[in-house]
C-alpha cells in the first residue's frame, strides 16, 4: 500500500483489507490530531457499475491549493454489505457491549430466509402489466437451475445493493466519528460531573448518566437512521410512514435505555471489584440478563411493534398442510406456537422466522409471504424454519456468538487500557472505573465487532444452509417436485427483495449473513440423494 502525508493525515490508494488499516488508522488521527482544517473525502461507490480492484479515501489540506493524491480515484471494492438481512453494521455493533443482550437477542433470534426488501414497482400502463403478468407465468412454469432474474429486475436490485453498500459504508464510518466526537469534546465527562454532583450513590449516579449518554449517541445516530429509512421507502421496501416509523424509533430506544442503564450499572460494579477480570465477570452476569430478554422478546417485546395472530385462525388450510410437514420430520409443534405477523403493515418482503425458546419458542410466518407464495412453496419456507428449531441453531449459534464477545470483551479490556494511558486525560477520563470511559469501551468493543463480522456471518451462514437442507428434505414426498419448488420460491423472492445477483467473493466473506441468492438457487434446484440411492442428511 502507498502512502504519503500532508500536515499528518493520510492520503493513500490501498486494496481490499488493507483499506481496514487506513479507516482504523484516520479515526485513531482523529482521536490524536482532529481533523485538519479543511478536509476531503472521495470515495466513489459505483453505484450502477462493477467494481474494481481498488478505493480511494483522500485526506488532505486545501491550503496547498488543489489536493494531491498518489493515484488515479478509482471504484470502492471495500464497500460494507451484510447479505440478504441487510443488517447496518452500526445498528449491530454500536451498542455490543453496553446492549450485549439484546445484540445477541437480535443475532440469535430469527433466522430469516430473506430480509424484508423492495417489491418491484409494477409498471404504469395495462398492456406493460399484462405483459409482464404473461412472462411471470412463464417463468413461473419453467425449470430453474440458476438464479437469474430478468434484466429490469438485476439492473434494479443492482442499483439498490449498491445503495445499501454506500449506506452501510459510510454508516459505520459515523458511527465511529460520533463516540470519537463525544470523547474529544468530553461529552461523558460533563455527564459525570453532573452525577457526581447530583449524588454520592453510584445508583443515583447510574440512573443520571447513563441514560444520558445512550440517549446522546442515539440522537446524534439518528441520521444514519433516516437515512436507512429513506433509502427503503425509495425503494419501496418499506410502506411505514415517517409518524409511525418514530413513534417505532422512539419506542426502541426507550427499551434500550432500559436495558442499556442495567448493563452499565453492572459493568461498572464488576469493573470497581475485579479491574483486572471484569471482561470475564460482566460476560457471565450478562448470559441470564441475555437469556431472559431472548426469552421474553416473542411475547412482550415482538408484539409492541406487530400484530401476531394463530395461524390456526388465519389461514387454517394451510396449517393442516404443516402439520404434514411436522409429521414428517417426526416431531411435534403445538398449533399456538405458528403464528402469522402483519408484516405488510410495515414492509413488503417475503420472511419467516423461528425465535425465542422454551415455553416461548415459535414459527413466524409473514402475511406477506402467504400471500404471495403458493402453498407448497409456503411448505418450503416452515421446514426451513423448522428446520432452525429441529436442529437447535438458536442455542447453538448464541453459544458460538457468546464465545466470541467473550474473547473481544478481554481484548477490549485490553485495548480500552493503552487507549486511556494514551489520551484519558485529554479526553476528560480518570481511568477505567470511571463512568466517563464508557464512550471508549464503547468505540473498542465496535471495532473489533466490526472486525469479528465474517467470525458471525460464516456461522449464520452455515447454520442457514443447513436449514435450506432440511427444508428440501422434509417437503420431499409431500409436496411434488421439492426441488423446483424451493428454487421457484428464491427466485420469485429474491426478485421481490431485490436479493444481489452477484455479489463479489470479497464481500459475501465478510458480510453476508445468509448464502447468497445464487447460491440457494443453485444448491435448491440441484441437491438430490433420493435419485442416487444416498439417505438425505437429516430427514430419514
Amino acid at each position: 500500500m502507498q502512502a504519503e502525508c500532508f500536515d499528518g493525515v493520510v492520503v493513500s490508494v490501498c486494496k481490499n483489507h488493507e483499506g481496514i488499516g487506513l479507516f482504523f488508522g484516520f479515526l485513531l488521527q482523529f482521536v490524536h490530531h482532529g481533523l485538519p482544517r479543511k478536509y476531503h473525502c472521495m470515495v466513489d461507490l459505483d453505484p450502477f457499475g462493477s467494481f474494481t480492484d481498488k478505493w480511494l479515501l483522500a485526506f488532505g489540506n486545501h491550503d496547498h491549493g488543489k489536493l494531491r493524491t498518489m493515484g488515479r480515484p478509482t471504484k470502492i471494492k471495500t464497500a460494507i454489505w451484510i447479505g440478504e438481512k441487510q443488517t447496518r453494521i452500526r445498528d449491530r455493533f454500536l451498542p455490543l457491549l453496553l446492549l450485549f443482550v439484546s445484540a445477541l437477542a437480535t443475532m440469535g433470534a430469527q433466522f430469516s430466509l430473506a430480509y424484508p426488501t423492495n417489491t418491484q414497482a409494477l409498471p404504469s400502463t395495462t398492456a406493460a402489466s399484462a405483459s409482464a403478468a404473461a412472462d411471470a407465468a412463464s417463468r413461473s412454469s419453467a425449470p430453474i437451475v440458476e438464479y437469474a432474474p430478468p434484466p429490469a429486475e438485476y439492473a434494479r436490485a443492482k442499483a439498490y445493493s449498491n445503495a445499501s453498500y454506500r449506506h452501510s459504508f459510510i454508516g459505520a464510518l459515523y458511527g465511529f466519528l460520533v463516540l470519537l466526537a463525544i470523547l474529544r469534546w468530553r461529552v461523558a465527562p460533563s455527564f459525570r460531573d453532573l452525577a457526581e454532583r447530583a449524588s454520592s450513590h453510584r445508583f443515583v449516579q447510574l440512573i443520571i448518566f447513563a441514560p444520558l449518554i445512550l440517549l446522546t449517541i442515539a440522537v446524534l445516530g439518528i441520521p444514519s437512521d433516516i437515512w436507512d429509512q429513506s433509502l427503503s421507502r425509495a425503494y419501496k421496501l418499506s410502506v411505514q410512514a415517517w409518524g409511525p416509523w418514530l413513534r417505532d424509533w422512539i419506542l426502541n430506544q426507550a427499551m434500550l435505555v432500559i436495558v442499556g442503564t442495567l448493563l452499565v450499572g453492572i459493568l461498572y460494579g464488576v469493573i470497581r471489584r475485579s479491574p483486572r477480570r471484569w471482561w470475564l465477570y460482566f460476560w457471565l452476569a450478562s448470559i441470564p440478563i441475555l437469556l431472559a430478554v431472548f426469552f421474553l422478546k416473542p411475547t412482550i417485546i415482538d408484539p409492541l411493534f406487530y400484530t401476531f395472530k394463530p395461524l390456526q385462525t388465519v389461514q387454517p388450510a394451510l396449517l393442516s398442510e404443516m402439520q404434514k410437514v411436522v409429521h414428517r420430520g417426526g416431531m411435534e409443534i403445538p398449533s399456538d406456537r405458528m403464528l402469522v405477523m402483519n408484516a405488510s403493515a410495515k414492509q413488503t418482503g417475503l420472511n419467516a422466522y423461528v425465535t425465542g425458546f422454551g415455553a416461548s419458542k415459535r414459527v413466524v410466518v409473514w402475511d406477506n409471504t402467504i400471500v404471495n407464495s403458493t402453498i407448497p412453496e409456503t411448505l418450503f419456507v416452515f421446514g426451513h424454519e423448522m428446520g432452525h428449531y429441529v436442529l437447535l441453531h438458536i442455542p447453538k449459534e448464541i453459544a458460538i456468538y457468546a464465545t466470541i464477545l467473550l474473547v473481544l470483551l478481554y481484548v477490549g479490556y485490553r485495548l480500552a487500557n493503552w487507549m486511556l494511558a494514551r489520551w484519558g486525560a485529554q479526553w476528560g477520563i480518570r481511568d477505567l472505573q470511571d463512568w466517563a470511559s464508557l464512550p471508549v469501551l464503547l468505540f473498542v468493543i465496535t471495532a473489533l465487532g466490526f472486525l469479528a463480522t465474517p467470525a458471525f456471518n460464516g456461522v449464520s451462514r452455515h447454520f442457514e444452509h443447513e436449514a435450506d437442507r432440511y427444508g428440501l428434505e422434509v417437503i420431499h414426498g409431500v409436496v411434488p417436485d421439492p426441488n423446483q419448488v424451493a428454487a421457484h420460491y428464491f427466485q420469485k423472492s429474491g426478485e421481490k427483495n431485490l436479493a444481489d445477483p452477484d455479489p463479489n467473493a470479497f464481500i459475501e466473506v465478510w458480510f453476508f449473513d445468509h448464502p447468497t441468492r445464487p447460491e440457494r438457487v443453485h444448491f435448491v434446484a440441484t441437491y438430490d440423494p433420493w435419485s442416487k440411492g444416498i439417505a438425505p442428511k437429516y430427514v430419514k
